[in-house]
């Protein structure tokens, strides 16, 4: 077993987070998840109403007696979703580990901290980061620019950003974007964090509720058939390359507006995609390592896999390079 201070904080056995993924982040994945010993995040805005998101976090209870969080991502939006009253109905439901992504966190901190919740920021930047530790939370993610969904704007690799931001922080540290074996695990460890995050990996498993020929998609894609949407317009997002993904990135290119995208990269659309299993009908996140995935396990054989291997790597591979 490999255990950090991550583990010791947030009352896991590995240090491995699911990442919240829309209309991915629910009951069948994130109990196996936290099952495997690992943290599982339920994704709040995948349900409709914060009285949903109640009756989910009912449902995971009813798999699993292991700690879960809950992904709750504050976005600007024209008609943003209610978050005080999700984030109530977080807390009222007796979660303690929450994940809060997009905008700053600072004013959500208090409350959850009141209640006990312990809260894990996702950031993309090293300055983020330093920021979110000192807003008070207990534990950031850093997303690398291989990671699917949101990047940033800096474009900054893993590989420079983990120990960048590791000489920056005193809290816990886990790192995403790019991970999806035990090789990932250690060289995160190498680095300076505490433990990794991983979405596409989980979406590609048995138990994520997502149908069969998309996590044969992934299995199929290369790290090249990614796409950046909306880099034009600041809000880059990494997705899987169909013909959808790529009309946006044309028509944007040539100078389009968002509002000449907005049916093409309609939510809607993408949930359709999970749900019915066409690869090409609407925008979907995809990370840079699906080209590292080859299979469609279990969550418990993605976790055991990474964990003995990486384990394996640290005490025989490694041990070998040091002369004794």
């Amino acid at each position: 077993m490999l255990r950090t201070r991550f583990c010791d904080t947030f009352g896991v056995r590995h240090p491995i987070v699911q990442g919240g993924m829309q209309w991915v982040g629910r009951a069948e994945l994130v109990s196996a998840v936290a099952e495997s010993g690992a943290l599982g995040m339920l994704t709040a805005l995948t349900q409709p109403t914060p009285e949903a998101l109640g009756a989910e976090i009912d449902r995971c209870r009813e798999r699993t007696d292991h700690p879960f969080g809950v992904n709750l991502t504050i976005l600007p939006s024209i008609n943003p979703p209610p978050y005080d009253e999700y984030r109530r109905a977080i807390i009222e439901s007796g979660v303690r580990i929450v994940e809060t992504a997009g905008a700053n966190p600072a004013e959500h901190i208090p409350e959850f901290h009141a209640a006990g919740v312990k809260v894990l920021h996702k950031c993309t930047s090293v300055r983020h980061a330093v920021k979110a530790q000192e807003a008070g939370v207990d534990a950031v993610s850093i997303d690398g620019f291989e990671c699917a969904g949101h990047p940033g704007e800096d474009d900054v690799p893993g590989l420079v950003l983990i120990p960048a931001a590791a000489e920056r922080l005193s809290i816990p540290m886990v790192a995403c974007g790019g991970f999806a074996d035990a090789r990932g695990l250690v060289s995160a460890l190498a680095l300076g964090a505490d433990g990794i995050t991983m979405g596409t990996r989980f979406l590609c498993t048995r138990e994520a509720p997502v149908h069969r020929r998309i996590k044969e998609a992934v299995v199929a894609a290369s790290e090249r058939e990614t796409e950046l949407i909306f880099r034009p317009l600041r809000n880059t997002a990494r997705v899987a390359s169909n013909s959808v993904s790529r009309e946006v990135v044309g028509i944007l290119d040539d100078g389009g507006s968002f509002e000449d995208v907005r049916d093409l990269v309609a939510g809607a659309r993408g949930r359709a995609v999970f749900e019915q299993g066409d690869p090409e009908h609407g925008i979907w996140s995809s990370g840079m390592v699906q080209g590292l995935i080859h299979d469609i396990p279990s969550v418990a054989e993605v976790v055991d896999r990474i964990v003995t291997g990486a384990r394996e790597t640290i005490t025989e591979r490694l041990a070998r390079v040091v002369p004794a």
